[in-house]
């Protein structure tokens, strides 16, 4: 099973080595109490996201599901 991060890094081109300055820096930067918050609100925007995206497509796909309607009839 990937992680988030491994295939982020995957996608990047980074190595192990590479992801771990990342999360030190992070960790420098931020601290360790202040990194589970971030990624707590990283989280919830990301499933916001996915949640938004859903709603706004449905939409599409029912109204291209529906046949078209003929006009009025003389």
């Amino acid at each position: 099973m990937t992680t988030f991060p491994l295939l982020l890094a995957g996608v990047l081109g980074l190595g192990g080595p590479e992801v771990i300055l990342v999360f030190a820096v992070l960790l420098l930067l931020f601290g360790g109490s202040k990194l589970p918050e971030l990624a707590r609100g990283l989280g919830k925007s990301i499933k916001e996201f996915k949640h938004a995206s859903r709603e706004d497509s449905e939409p599409e796909r029912s109204e291209s599901a529906q046949p078209p309607t003929a006009g009025p009839k003389p």
